[in-house]
């Protein structure tokens, strides 16, 4: 039950779990390790899990067809990584998930997360707020991107995401901003010299 007490908290805080309703999720999750580098998901294969990070980070990327890597998302302690339109569709992915330190999540298939949905009804409202919360972010990094100088994207995701600069290559942050890690050297000179 411990190895699972993150999880058991991050719904909590959403919406209240009996004894009885914690028993019966943690008879359909489990618990996995990944190394440095290893692959969560591929890109091409079919999602068919969705990864609570207990601890570590992964990056969710794509590869276009001049084989760049474009960065769409960190997750790290309390986030989920996956590629939830493969995951829900149960079709080939369009990301890649993979590591960036040793990482443990806790993870469970759709079908798990069916009867899930079916035993305890109230993680319905969970997972329809978390998925909410994750669109409506979504729908304003779109915005930050299209409205937003590369510098203030910059600004913006260290004032977001300040644990998480410390621990991400700094080529692939330029790549989530959306710039080339030369440019984004260029940026954080200036913010320097403007302290």
């Amino acid at each position: 039950m411990e190895k699972f007490q993150p999880l058991l908290d991050y719904i909590n805080r959403v919406v209240e779990l009996t004894e009885e309703e914690e028993q019966k999720l943690v008879g359909l999750i489990s618990t996995r390790k990944l190394l440095k580098g290893q692959f969560f998901l591929q890109q091409g294969d079919v999602c068919k899990f969705s990864g609570f990070v207990v601890s570590g980070c992964t990056k969710t990327f794509y590869v276009d067809d001049e084989g760049q890597e474009h960065v769409v998302m960190f997750s790290t302690e309390d986030w989920w990584t996956s590629d939830m339109g493969s995951y829900i569709a149960q079709k080939p992915a369009d990301f890649n998930v993979q590591c960036l330190e040793k990482t443990e999540l806790i993870q469970f298939s759709f079908e798990q997360q069916e009867e899930m949905l079916r035993q305890i009804p109230k993680l319905e409202r969970f997972f329809r707020i978390i998925i909410e919360r994750a669109f409506v972010a979504s729908q304003k990094r779109v915005v930050r991107n299209l409205s937003m100088s590369a510098k203030d994207r910059y600004l913006f995701f260290r004032n977001e995401y300040p644990k998480i600069e410390q621990r991400i290559p700094q080529y692939l942050i330029a790549s989530y901003l959306g710039i080339t890690k030369e440019f984004l050297s260029k940026i954080k000179s200036q913010l320097i010299l403007e302290q």
